[in-house]
């Protein structure tokens, strides 16, 4: 049976630390910026909507590999230095808050509309409207494909390794060619991959399931 050292299975227990980490990042950016996106999608201001729409478009309909190699060769071009690990958090950022704009779009719009006039006919404003009334409703309802996503966003961090950023595929690539046993390597890091992410799936279809049986 293949062996690893203690510093081998160190160096990937710091590659996954890194995955982790960098899978927070995005998803908490994503959350803080595609909540803006998704409310911008849904203003009353037509430039808003434009914007919130162009900025989807732009980051769903490009790949996140070209995005990490805009925002780590790009920015230095205009003087904005960027360490590896930086450039990976603003596009999983960035590609996180398209995504989960346009699905808490979708949430946002599928809440009837008779609670939204109900609301304004009570005198609340659009602050109390929305942050009080229409958005809880929408995170229920969105709950199982924003943790769809963040199992994609986690597996999508095994891009930074074409920055040069040591994350968990990267470490098992180090690893694979100091110990010439890729198999055993690349076997053992899908398993971390998929303990990390089969919960996740398995809890968004549980919830999924539940919201079908109980829409409200």
């Amino acid at each position: 049976m293949p062996h690893l050292g203690i510093n081998e299975i160190t160096f990937l227990a710091q590659g996954l630390k890194w995955t982790l980490f960098l899978t927070a990042i995005g998803f908490v950016g994503g959350i803080v910026f595609g909540l803006v996106i998704a409310l911008g999608r849904v203003a009353e201001n037509r430039a808003l909507r434009m914007a919130a729409a162009g900025w989807i478009a732009v980051f769903q309909g490009t790949p996140l590999l070209m995005q990490l190699f805009v925002v780590f060769f790009g920015l230095p071009l205009l003087g904005v230095n960027v360490s590896a690990w930086l450039a990976v958090a603003i596009a999983l950022t960035a590609h996180a808050s398209a995504f989960l704009g346009e699905i808490w779009r979708g949430a946002i719009q599928a809440i009837p509309k008779g609670q939204s006039e109900a609301s304004h006919a009570l005198g609340l404003h659009y602050r109390s409207r929305m942050f009080d009334i229409i958005l809880p409703q929408a995170l229920k309802i969105s709950l199982p494909a924003t943790v769809g996503f963040l199992v994609q966003l986690l597996k999508g961090t095994s891009l930074a390794a074409i920055v040069g950023f040591i994350e968990l595929t990267r470490a098992g690539q180090i690893v694979s060619n100091q110990t010439y046993q890729p198999l055993f390597v690349f076997g053992l890091v899908g398993v971390l991959y998929f303990l990390m992410c089969w919960p996740l799936s398995h809890w968004g279809r549980r919830m999924e399931a539940r919201l079908a049986q109980d829409p409200r």
